[in-house]
């Protein structure tokens, strides 16, 4: 029947599988990071057979299991332990697996054992999925093109906003995620606190300085110090002053404006749009690794 499956693995597991994968999918494109436990060999009488998987996202949701009792509340705390752990440190470490002994005596062997009377061993594996990074580039004009093209070789998301329809347009941006053609207000009367955090980075690229400012004023207003998105502008020091004085004036809190950098880009020189995309891109990158270039 449609149920037979030569190799003996149980097709409901393979749904619960894609399931708990789909979930942390759609937490990752919402800009969380994931930690997802996955139950790789059992032996004995175990709650957790092979592909059980568990998930925990950074903002504390948490969907499927690896069989319950002690070995989810165990496994759930060394996940929870890896995703207040810093990114850089994940990513240099890579996950862990680990082999819990279900019985009272497997204290003292190179095991965690649990306090449970079922017996059995189970071998799970356990990692930290960061989001990549989707970029809002705010302005389509040469620079935003650019930058564009640069998140498409490396394989970034973006959506961009504009409110000129020519610059704004998926004939335009036929890889963005979204392209959003609208006045500002209406563009932030959309977003709250919680949509905004798929956003790693709002860029502020704007042909006038005034679309920039009111953007990036109504943005801190729903953002405020939250830790996404990081917001950079474009354009010199003098321009900065103007939008932190007008900030300011907005009730905006100085180390909330201290936050945004402006002007964006590592110092390499660029002059062109292509130059400048691959610095702003490049210093996207410094920022995601935690890394400070010299």
């Amino acid at each position: 029947g449609s149920n037979s499956n030569s190799k003996g693995r149980v097709p409901g597991q393979i749904v619960v599988s894609v399931a708990v994968l789909s979930w942390s999918l759609d937490r990752l494109k919402g800009g969380e990071r994931v930690a997802i436990a996955t139950v790789i060999e059992a032996q004995g009488s175990v709650p957790g057979k092979p592909g059980a998987r568990l998930a925990i996202s950074s903002s504390g949701a948490v969907f499927g299991t690896v069989g319950g009792a002690g070995l989810e509340l165990k496994v759930s705390q060394k996940l929870e332990e890896m995703l207040v752990s810093k990114d850089s440190l994940n990513r240099k470490k890579g996950g862990s697996v680990e082999v819990f002994l279900l019985h009272k005596d497997g204290k003292g062997k190179e095991v965690t054992a649990l306090d449970s009377l079922c017996g059995g061993r189970v071998t799970v594996s356990m990692e930290v999925i960061d989001p990549s990074p989707h970029i809002l580039i705010a302005g389509g004009g040469h620079v935003g093109f650019a930058i564009a093209k640069v998140c498409d070789n490396l394989d970034w998301a973006y959506t961009v906003f504009d409110i000129r329809e020519e610059f704004c347009n998926p004939g335009r941006f036929p890889d963005a995620e979204r392209t959003i053609c609208c006045p500002v207000e209406e563009l932030l009367h959309e977003e709250d606190v919680v949509s905004l955090q798929r956003f790693s980075d709002v860029l502020l690229l704007s042909h006038d300085w005034a679309v920039d400012e009111d953007l990036l004023i109504g943005l801190l207003r729903i953002s405020g110090d939250s830790k996404r998105p990081r917001i950079g502008a474009i354009g010199s020091k003098k321009k900065w002053s103007e939008f932190e004085k007008s900030g300011i004036e907005n009730g905006i809190e100085k180390e909330v404006l201290d936050s945004v950098r402006c002007p964006i880009g590592l110092e390499i020189g660029a002059d062109s749009p292509e130059e400048i995309a691959v610095a702003v891109c490049g210093e996207i990158l410094s920022l995601e690794r935690g890394i400070n270039p010299t």
